[in-house]
């Protein structure tokens, strides 16, 4: 499970099927791992809202999660990444839209760890 604010800009885009990373911000910067989205947002059920971390009243339900151990840079995936595309390590939103090559890159990093 995963909290998705009403006011994230991308949120009514998540769907059943998504493939994701889990970041953490500054000041860690890192991805600690993948999964896939089993559900689109939707607000928690009672039983649901006892078990998802934090205060959101809606988020995703996630499936086929894989942790990554050790964490994987966003230094380093930004370092394999063109300069010419939008990725950077801070953002104002918890979820954000990011390429398929952007993707790809941090699964490449995290199997070289």
């Amino acid at each position: 499970m995963w909290g998705v604010d009403a006011d994230e800009p991308h949120r009514d885009a998540l769907a059943p099927g998504d493939l994701i990373l889990i970041y953490l911000g500054a000041p860690e910067r890192v991805f600690i791992g993948r999964a896939e989205l089993a559900s689109a947002v939707h607000g928690w059920a009672p039983s649901e809202a006892q078990l998802c971390p934090g205060d959101s009243p809606s988020g995703v339900l996630l499936a086929q999660v894989e942790d990554w151990d050790p964490p994987v840079p966003m230094e380093t995936v930004l370092s394999q990444i063109d300069p010419s595309e939008n990725a950077k390590a801070d953002f104002q939103a918890g979820v954000v839209r990011i390429t398929a090559r952007e993707y790809e890159t941090a699964l490449a990093v995290a199997a070289e760890l």
